[in-house]
C-alpha cells in the first residue's frame, strides 16, 4: 500500500497571524494536536505529502479558475502573503515534479484535473505546513479545489477525485501521505468574520469522521452558504479525503471554535482502508 497516512486540519491565517490574541490554553491544545498530526506524518516516513487545500484568489482568479489543480514543480514559494501579517517566514518549499507528473497522469485516467508548474502558496497551504513540516523536509504536492468562485465542483465530484487520487497513489511505489485542509463554518473577509456555527461544524465532522458518504454528499451549496458561510464551501477538501479513504473512518483529535482565528479549528486523522 502506497498511501501511508491521511489527515485533516484547518488553515485560517489567524491561526498564526493572531496567535497572541487567542485564549492561551485553547490555542496550545490546538497547536499540540496540529503538531501531533505532523509527528505522525513524519513517523509514517512518506516520500511526499499531498496537501488538498483551497486557495483564496492568490494564484487562480476568474480569468482562469480550474475546478481542481495539482502542482507539478520541484519547488514552491511560501507564503505569498506578507510575512509579518501571517506570522510565517517566506521560504522555498520542496516539491517533486516527476512524481507529481506520474500521479497526474494516473488521475487523468478517471478524473479531469489541471496542473501548475508555478505556485505561490497562500495561507491555505502555508499555515498547515508551518505545523506539519516546520523544517520543510518532505516534498509537497499541492492540490487546489476551487471553493471560491462559482460554479463550484459538485460534492460527489470532489469525492470522486479523492477516489481517483487513491487509485493513482496505489499505483506507484512511493510512500504518500495526504492531508486535507479547509475551514468548516466561517465567514472570511465579511462583517461576520469571527462567526462560527459550532453545531453545524460538529454535525459535519461526525459525518466526515464516520465517513457516511451519502450524508456528507447531501449538503447543497445554498444550505452550506446559509449555515456555514462562504468559507463552508471548503468542505470539498474534507470530502475529497473521505473519497480517498473509501469506507474507512477516523478520529477527531481536536475541534473548537476560536473566533479570533475566525474558524472552527480542526485536527483529525483518518484510518486507511
Amino acid at each position: 500500500m502506497s498511501l501511508v497516512y491521511a489527515g485533516a486540519c484547518s488553515h485560517a491565517p489567524g491561526i498564526t497571524g493572531r496567535a497572541e490574541r487567542a485564549d492561551p490554553e485553547l490555542r496550545e491544545s490546538f497547536y499540540k494536536n496540529f503538531r501531533r498530526l505532523g509527528q505522525e506524518i513524519h513517523d509514517a516516513k512518506p516520500d511526499a505529502l499531498v496537501i488538498i487545500g483551497a486557495e483564496h484568489f492568490a494564484n487562480f482568479f476568474m480569468d482562469n479558475m480550474p475546478a481542481i489543480c495539482v502542482g507539478m514543480a520541484d519547488h514552491y514559494e511560501s507564503p505569498i502573503e506578507d510575512e509579518q501579517w501571517l506570522g510565517i517566514q517566506r521560504t522555498r518549499v520542496p516539491g517533486n515534479a516527476e512524481l507529481s507528473r506520474r500521479l497526474i497522469e494516473r488521475i487523468l485516467q478517471s478524473s479531469d484535473v489541471a496542473y501548475a508548474e508555478e505556485w505561490k502558496f497562500d495561507h491555505g497551504v502555508a499555515v498547515p505546513l508551518n505545523f506539519l513540516t516546520p523544517d520543510y523536509d518532505i516534498p509537497i504536492i499541492p492540490v487546489n479545489i476551487n471553493c471560491q468562485g462559482p460554479p463550484l465542483i459538485p460534492l460527489h465530484r470532489a469525492y470522486a477525485f479523492g477516489q481517483a487520487l487513491r487509485t493513482a497513489i496505489d499505483g506507484i511505489p512511493e510512500r504518500i501521505a495526504v492531508v486535507c485542509t479547509g475551514g468548516i463554518s466561517h465567514w472570511p473577509a465579511t462583517p461576520d468574520s469571527g462567526k462560527i456555527n459550532e453545531a453545524w461544524d460538529r454535525e459535519f465532522l461526525d459525518r466526515f469522521i464516520n465517513n457516511r458518504r451519502d450524508e456528507i454528499l447531501s449538503y447543497t451549496d445554498e444550505e452550506t452558504y446559509r449555515d456555514a458561510g462562504q468559507g463552508g464551501f471548503e468542505i470539498r477538501t474534507f470530502i475529497a479525503l473521505a473519497g480517498l479513504c473509501g469506507g474507512a473512518t477516523g478520529e477527531l483529535y481536536f475541534y473548537a471554535p476560536i473566533p479570533i482565528f475566525a474558524v472552527g479549528c480542526t485536527v483529525a486523522r483518518m484510518n486507511l482502508s
